[in-house]
């Protein structure tokens, strides 16, 4: 999808449920895959039948499915927010320590995660904001942060005050040092690479404005 000059798509900022349909789309066949707590369960519901991608949850499943309409829902059948789900073919439970097992020893190729800021190094901050009033809730993203083979980071590009939350240096507590791969928002897809910030895609517009708006160098082209 890459290409030498990443050009606007689509007419706007992408919703929620476009950008979970973006990263559904880019999972590999096959592939083991946690979802962060919040939009990043969301792409469990974008993913195509014959996917073969297969869920973890933190609290102890394998093979989840996508969340449960009111007609299906079990009280006893939740992903890690406490979202009812379904369970597809094959699917397994098992101990919050076998899962923090799994997660730890490099057993799962992606997770999706949410993220208050990442930074251009690839080091993301998605627990605390540090306000005094706020709630630390890191749960295992720590332990998915360092144990997934690839880490890819769902969330806005900017606060409801207009900052950047991709950022040259991360000014809230971190969750984990250089462990982001890619970064999906409403108004780009971005790699993390050891060249810096590369856009793979835009949506509504241009990387010159986009570059402004975020204050740190991005680059464009295929990677050298």
């Amino acid at each position: 999808m890459t290409s030498t000059s990443p050009t606007p798509g689509g007419q706007g900022p992408l919703d929620k449920h476009a950008i979970a349909a973006l990263i559904a789309r880019d999972i590999p066949h096959g592939s083991f895959v946690n979802l962060g707590i919040g939009q990043p369960t969301l792409v469990a519901d974008h993913l195509s039948p014959g996917s073969g991608v297969v869920l973890h949850t933190e609290n102890g499943m394998l093979n989840m499915g996508p969340a449960a309409p009111e007609d299906r829902i079990d009280p006893d059948l939740t992903n890690a927010g406490k979202v009812p789900v379904t369970e597809l073919p094959g699917a397994a439970y098992f101990h919050h320590a076998d899962s923090f097992a799994m997660m730890r020893g490099g057993h799962l190729d992606i997770c999706v995660l949410g993220a208050f800021q990442v930074s251009a190094r690839g080091d993301l901050a998605n627990w605390h904001t540090g306000a005094p009033d706020a709630i630390p809730a890191v749960g295992g993203a720590m332990d998915l942060a360092i144990g997934a083979k690839q880490v890819f980071v769902m969330m806005n590009l900017f606060t409801r005050d207009g900052a950047p939350k991709l950022v040259a240096e991360c000014g809230y507590p971190l969750t984990g040092l250089g462990c982001v791969d890619r970064v999906y928002t409403d108004l780009a897809v971005f790699d993390i690479t050891p060249d810096g910030v590369r856009v793979r895609q835009t949506s509504g517009i241009g990387v010159p404005e986009l570059a402004e708006r975020v204050g740190i160098p991005l680059e464009t082209g295929t990677p050298r």
